[in-house]
């Protein structure tokens, strides 16, 4: 006796339909819990130098640059604050001097992009030595 003629065998299948819903339920819940930092600028802290001054050296080179972007070599201020200017003064306030120091006193409001000038300058006049003055804190 058949008693399975008109029965056929079904095969077992697997449902992907609600493993389907079940990850993108779980994707929608970490797209809305991810936290995104957005950084619009960076904080930077200058560094405070508290050692004792120092007398100027004859081959000194003092470049001053004021927070309205000014530049003063050696106490003379400069009628342009474009590199090729400043390279001219730098390279006459260094005379005859042998391996001079620049010394960059930037006021802390002053433009990064001055005080890049200001190195640019130097190094087309040929000075390698580049120094930046400090203060000390009150």
């Amino acid at each position: 006796m058949n008693f399975r003629r008109g029965r056929s065998g079904d095969e077992p299948e697997i449902n992907l339909i609600p493993l389907i819903d079940v990850l993108l339920v779980i994707i929608i819940f970490l797209m809305l819990t991810t936290t995104y930092a957005k950084f619009s600028g960076l904080e930077i802290n200058l560094p405070t130098a508290e050692a004792s001054k120092q007398n100027e050296q004859p081959n000194e080179i003092n470049v001053v640059v004021t927070a309205a972007g000014q530049v003063l070599v050696n106490k003379a201020p400069l009628a342009a604050a474009t590199p090729p200017t400043i390279s001219e003064a730098l390279r006459r306030a260094a005379g005859e001097a042998r391996d001079p120091v620049v010394v960059i006193n930037a006021d802390a409001k002053a433009t990064h992009q001055s005080v890049v000038d200001i190195m640019q300058a130097a190094q087309s006049a040929g000075l390698v030595r580049i120094s930046f003055a400090t203060q000390a804190p009150p």
